[in-house]
């Protein structure tokens, strides 16, 4: 079973800032991602590339990031809006994501801003978890 996914904005930029630790794992294996598809939407790779920019990353490490997943990524289209429903805005775009593309897991290292997300039927996990789901470490 391949796993759909979210991967929310956190983690992203997590991944980036250093290279130690299961987001930058979790990204380091995008390209080679048999078990897992990932899913974006237009307003959540603006935050990405917002997020990013923030914290002062190399402007060619944002690029590669970036465009691979406007490469990659499954982008969904947003058909309903479910705004708003979760405490901060930012992450409602995670959340729309996530219900527009099926996915079973959003993967955050705030899983307390998705408290009641698991009414429907999404799993939130940070990526440590994720990462032993699928068997990578």
């Amino acid at each position: 079973m391949k796993y759909q996914i979210v991967i929310d904005t956190n983690v992203i930029v997590t991944s980036m800032l250093s290279k130690k630790g299961a987001s930058y794992k979790l990204v380091g294996i995008f390209d080679k991602a048999e078990k897992f598809d990932i899913n974006i939407t237009v307003p959540l790779f603006f935050e990405y590339e917002y997020a990013l920019k923030k914290q002062n990353i190399n402007y060619l490490k944002i690029e590669k990031i970036l465009g691979y997943l406007a490469k990659h990524a499954n982008q969904i289209d947003v058909h309903y809006l479910w705004r708003p429903y979760l405490p901060d805005t930012k992450d409602d775009c995670v959340l729309e994501a996530a219900i527009n593309s099926s996915s079973q897991f959003i993967i955050t290292y705030n899983k307390k801003d998705f408290k009641n997300v698991f009414q429907l039927g999404i799993k939130i996990v940070n990526p440590k978890e994720f990462l032993e789901i699928i068997g990578e470490i």
